[in-house]
């Protein structure tokens, strides 16, 4: 599963080999975090899926990766089987939407917190999980945990 990095600036979002085919995209996915309006973590992420799929792939209830493309914009998908996920808001950048499936959402919720206060700013503790989450603050000193 992708592993995820939380920085004092960004969130990475670095996609397998695998994900990356099945999205038909060769990039990571890099969302600045003055773009995040709100972040909700959901035990269904299939519901907030909206609109159609422009590119990647999808099995219903199964998978879904890639983009997803609605009137209002595009948004980025990784969700795996029912495991719960995190949804991101964003303001701007090349998605309105980002949905990762993770077993870890609480963590990487409280992760983003973090980099609010200048506290957290001058320290930098991974998140010890068997998820792709970690803090990397302030720069990009973190390795990621490896995801299930």
């Amino acid at each position: 599963m992708a592993s995820l990095r939380v920085h004092t600036d960004r969130i990475e979002v670095h996609l397998t080999t695998a994900e990356k085919t099945l999205a038909f995209r060769a990039d990571d996915i890099v969302v600045q975090r003055e773009d995040i309006r709100s972040a909700t973590i959901t035990d269904d992420p299939w519901i907030w899926i909206r609109g159609i799929r422009r590119r990647g792939t999808e099995v219903p209830l199964v998978v879904a990766v890639g983009v997803w493309k609605y009137h209002g914009g595009s948004d980025f998908v990784i969700v795996k089987g029912k495991r719960p996920a995190v949804v991101l808001e964003l303001a701007g950048g090349e998605f309105t939407r980002v949905i990762v499936s993770t077993n870890h959402a609480a963590q990487l919720i409280d992760s983003l917190k973090l980099g609010e206060t200048a506290e957290a700013a001058d320290t930098a503790e991974p998140v010890d999980t068997a998820e792709s989450v970690d803090t990397a603050e302030p720069v990009d000193t973190a390795e990621p945990v490896e995801s299930d």
